[in-house]
């Protein structure tokens, strides 16, 4: 019924699949499907009565090899959506209040960083595209032609605390008035030419191709959106496992997770007053990373940190 693994082996298989809890025929949503590892663990580990919701915002991942193999499997379903899709799709299956677990998968895929036509990854030449969903949206490139000096050098500096955040939006606002910054290539060289000295460990393109990407594909409110109507659709006694990837991410995660286990709401007054509404979550242990056996087989593992939550 389920198909040879993956090549690409998703982040914290083991410990996510265990921290969703699952007890049989569960309902489970998979809200980053990427090429099916850790949808492919879940149904090794559901009864033959549960069902498993998948899905990803990127088409490619949805028409691929490993989707079609899943299709298989009637116990499977696979959706084109973004987190903010979660309550719908789970309202159309009369799922809302009754799903077992949600596991959210963050970051970018090994096939998207590997693929240099989507241009994500500042180590291979291709168009600067870097959409998670190529259907629609302006590409990086066009994004990079219209925007204004200081709203980028904002974003380099908000989502990818890059130092230099002045210097690269100057130099990338001087250079597109010369010719189209349209290549990954053209982009890094712009950026190694005004970054100096810095961590001999990390590629100077590193911080602005994470700021860009975060940008154009709206992240980290997409990931906001996702928390809350993971929160939702879940009964009491749900799970909720959320792998993140950088310290922007863990940030909202951690901050939601101690928020809702406190009963503090946006809009509500300055915590410290106390308590405004009931908790809806409790965390489950401390933040999880991957083993230094992971990080050795897979080095991509490295930056990455699962927590988990139960709804009340």
């Amino acid at each position: 019924m389920i198909a040879a693994p993956s090549p690409h082996r998703s982040v914290l298989l083991e410990e996510a699949v265990t921290g969703l809890g699952l007890q049989g025929n569960d309902r489970v949503i998979d809200a980053t499907f990427g090429r099916g590892g850790h949808s492919r663990e879940i149904l090794r580990h559901m009864g033959s009565e549960g069902c498993l919701l998948a899905l990803d915002k990127d088409p490619e991942a949805i028409a691929s090899p490993e989707a079609d193999t899943l299709r298989g499997d009637e116990r499977f379903q696979l959706r084109h959506a973004s987190f903010g899709g979660i309550e719908a799709l789970a309202e159309a299956m009369d799922w809302t209040g009754r799903v077992d677990a949600v596991l959210m998968d963050l970051g970018v895929s090994s096939p998207q960083l590997d693929q240099a036509e989507r241009g994500f990854s500042f180590m291979r030449e291709g168009p600067l595209d870097m959409r998670m969903n190529t259907t629609e949206g302006p590409t990086a490139a066009d994004w990079l032609l219209t925007i204004g000096q200081r709203e980028l050098a904002d974003v380099l500096w908000t989502y990818g605390e890059e130092r230099c955040s002045r210097r690269i939006a100057e130099a990338i606002v001087r250079e597109r008035n010369r010719t189209p910054i349209v290549t990954t290539k053209d982009l890094v060289r712009l950026i190694e030419g005004v970054v100096k000295g810095g961590d001999p460990h990390k590629h100077p393109a590193t911080r602005t191709f994470q700021a860009i990407r975060i940008a154009l594909n709206e992240e980290l409110s997409e990931l906001e959106r996702g928390l809350g109507a993971a929160l939702e659709v879940l009964r009491p006694g749900g799970r909720l496992v959320v792998i993140a990837f950088h310290s922007l991410e863990d940030r909202i995660v951690k901050r939601f997770f101690r928020d809702e286990e406190r009963g503090w709401r946006a809009g509500d007054p300055m915590p410290l007053l106390g308590r405004t509404h009931q908790g809806r979550l409790h965390r489950m242990g401390k933040a999880i990373k991957p083993s230094p056996e992971e990080v050795r087989a897979n080095i991509r593992s490295r930056s990455a940190v699962m927590r988990i939550a139960e709804k009340i």
